[in-house]
């Protein structure tokens, strides 16, 4: 571990307090400006609702006269320090209270539009070019008869609400500061639970590395620093096992190349130096050609099962009929099950039973449960597939009535090249790798399948998958 990790952890905490303060400075401070601007038009709203109800209405119904309306708007204009308009529907102005009442020049706001609030009552800008700078205008209709007579606009500046946001915003700034120096503690704890345990823990890893599995070290911490120290510890003697496993996985894929390549050299040299007779060489190139099929049958095995223990395997994941799947599955065995008289029964749950998955790769998990359930099936039986549905999930049983498996056994059914006593007895051309293929295409989708088994008298094998939502 390079000595950068303070520089590293300081950095980050540097970016933090930057965007602390970027945050702040933008999010909070418009968030809070909105927030100011709307508590502002619902007061304003209010007044104007009240205006537009009384003194505007009476305008319109001719109960007051403009001139005593106006001083009553000016008054309250005064009082809340605002510009009060009332305006036609057409953009005329009929009375506001920062200019005197004159008939014969009327003023019309140019481009006026009263749908300018859309969904709301209010709106900011400089009001179709009527004033110098921004302003929060207020919309209330005067209605009479069930029809907009006009509009009562309050006009409110906006700086006094700026400043306000802009107290808020300083107080959200000292907040940001006192944060910042007190997360300073974070540091310190870092240095002493974090950093220096990580310290011993790399260079215990390094020590192992190198091929000093006996190196000693302790974390003296009940935390996750302790139980990871603790279980490096563990993994040191794990990795001597598991150089064990290795030598024993090379081992058994030696074996199975060997055994045929073996058989085919044996058979090519007898045919050349004439110790098989030349009418008996298609027998024997038949069977070299038999060998040849398993070599490839187990290539393409471990490439199949290095790729799905491959991280970031794409699955094609879609929508399709299992049902259907498993006909069509079933359907390819009729010639091997005619020959041993072995018969499929279908329990399928309706015609139709959708999930969702990769069609082709579950389809190969089909084929090699039945092709492995045929291959251990005694004459005249029959192996039965079910698919049942709950709680969201398809299950997918395939069951015989074959020699079993030992239960000491059981444990070991989806490891490569795994081939019990009874299996090598009964199969000698399967590869070991059917069920390795299979648990990766189901641990790929993220469920599970199990497998239950009494010797002498079957075995089942249950898979789950995600209902199809359609």
């Amino acid at each position: 571990m390079k000595r950068t990790l303070y520089l590293k952890f300081l950095f980050a905490y540097l970016i933090f307090g930057i965007f602390g303060f970027v945050i702040v400075s933008s999010f909070v401070s418009t968030t809070t400006y909105k927030r100011l601007v709307k508590e502002e038009a619902e007061a304003t709203y209010r007044e104007a609702n009240l205006i537009a109800n009384t003194y505007a209405a009476d305008l319109y119904s001719n109960k007051r006269a403009l001139d005593e309306v106006k001083e009553q708007m000016d008054n309250l204009a005064t009082f809340m320090s605002a510009t009060i308009w009332i305006i036609n529907p057409s953009g005329r102005m009929v009375l506001a209270t920062d200019q005197p009442l004159d008939i014969l020049n009327e003023r019309v706001i140019e481009g006026f539009d009263p749908t300018v609030t859309e969904d709301s009552y209010y709106t900011t800008g400089t009001f179709f070019e009527s004033f110098d700078e921004d302003v929060l205008s207020v919309f209330s209709p005067i209605t009479s008869d069930f029809k907009v007579k006009g509009y009562v606009v309050i006009h409110t500046s906006l700086d006094s609400i700026g400043r306000e946001s802009d107290a808020f915003l300083a107080i959200s700034y000292l907040l940001l500061i006192i944060l910042f120096v007190l997360s300073l503690i974070i540091l310190f704890f870092f240095t002493e639970m974090v950093y220096l345990p990580l310290k011993k823990i790399t260079e215990a890893t390094e020590q192992y590395a190198s091929g000093n599995l006996h190196y000693e070290f302790s974390v003296d911490s009940t935390d996750e620093m302790g139980y990871l120290a603790a279980t490096l510890s563990y993994m040191a003697s794990e990795i001597a096992r598991a150089e064990d496993n290795q030598k024993k996985f090379i081992a058994n894929v030696s074996h199975d190349f060997r055994s045929p390549l073996t058989s085919i050299r044996g058979y090519l040299e007898a045919m050349l130096d004439g110790t098989i007779p030349p009418e008996m060489h298609e027998k024997y190139l038949g069977i070299v050609l038999g060998e040849t099929e398993r070599l490839t049958k187990l290539t393409n095995g471990l490439l199949a099962l290095n790729n799905l223990n491959m991280k970031g395997v794409v699955l094609d994941i879609s929508d399709f009929d299992i049902n259907d799947v498993i006909r069509k599955t079933a359907a390819s065995f009729e010639g091997t099950c005619t020959k041993k008289s072995i018969g499929i029964a279908l329990v399928l749950s309706g015609d139709s039973l959708y999930v969702k998955a990769d069609e082709m790769k579950i389809g190969q998990v089909i084929y090699n449960l039945l092709d492995n359930a045929i291959k251990f099936s005694h004459h005249d039986s029959t192996i039965t597939i079910e698919t049942t549905e709950k709680h969201n999930k398809v299950f997918v049983s395939v069951k015989d009535t074959g020699i079993g498996i030992p239960k000491d056994e059981i444990k070991y059914v989806f490891d490569r090249f795994y081939k019990s006593d009874l299996s090598r007895g009964k199969d000698k051309k399967g590869t070991g790798l059917g069920l390795s293929i299979t648990k990766e295409i189901i641990l790929a989708h993220n469920e599970h399948i199990n497998v239950i088994s009494t010797e002498g008298v079957g075995t089942e094998f249950i898979f789950s998958l995600p209902a199809s939502e359609e």
